[in-house]
């Protein structure tokens, strides 16, 4: 797999048949063609743009499968490194600052040990596989700058597939992991699934109030929690 995406056509980025109708209805509409014309535009001007498959998520979690969603903001934005899903890298990276306290906090709250480096490393595409919904809200970046497609389109998709888990899917539990995060809640029926807020992983935020992301129990508490609805 190349490490960059290599043209703006959708036909080109697979994703699980349950996603199929919302992704496709998305791409008909006008944030959709909108957000194509950005991407290719981008990509003839010659920009370098992460990752190679935006939609992997969608493609590796389908939507029956959904037991736990984890929301990013954007895909890392070095090279090599984003690999499509959420605070995932692809084998062989360093594990950047926020995954590695993702690790941390695992090992703290489960006593799970932190992968090797460099295999498996830091990909979490196994996670996916077993319903974890690595979901960032903005699907694609550009080299060495954070952010640069938000605001393109991408949000209107990532609110549509997060209404569509909330309405539509067997119990989960949400992760919302930083203010970023946190400002999807709305989309998210509490009443059937169980809603997890903490500071982001970051190591800015991470030991800081209100809420640290390391010792937050967010692992055990989606354990108990999916146990006790017969979700695990």
């Amino acid at each position: 797999m190349a490490d960059q995406l290599q043209s703006a056509d959708p036909a080109a980025w697979p994703v699980a048949p349950g996603w199929r109708s919302l992704v496709d209805g998305f791409f008909e509409g006008q944030s959709g063609r909108g957000l194509l014309q950005f991407l290719q535009h981008r990509l003839d001007a010659g920009a370098v743009v992460f990752p190679p498959q935006p939609l992997r998520a969608l493609e590796l979690t389908p939507p029956e499968s959904v037991r736990v969603v984890i929301l990013g903001q954007d895909p890392y934005h070095g090279r090599g490194q984003a690999e499509g899903l959420a605070f995932s890298v692809a084998p062989g990276v360093a594990f950047p600052p926020s995954l590695r306290n993702i690790f941390k906090e695992l090992q703290r709250d489960l006593g799970t040990p932190p992968p090797t480096f460099p295999q498996p490393g830091g990909s979490l595409v196994k996670w996916a596989q077993k319903g974890v919904l690595l979901l960032n809200t903005c699907l694609t970046v550009e080299e060495g700058q954070p952010a640069s497609h938000s605001g393109k389109g991408w949000e209107v998709l990532t609110d549509a597939v997060i209404r569509q888990v909330s309405q539509e899917a067997q119990p989960a539990v949400f992760m919302l992991w930083g203010a970023h995060a946190q400002s999807k809640r709305a989309l998210i029926d509490a009443s059937r699934h169980l809603v997890l807020t903490a500071n982001h992983p970051s190591p800015l935020s991470a030991l800081r109030p209100p809420v640290p992301f390391i010792g937050c129990g967010h692992f055990s508490q989606a354990r108990a929690w999916r146990d006790e609805h017969g979700t695990a």
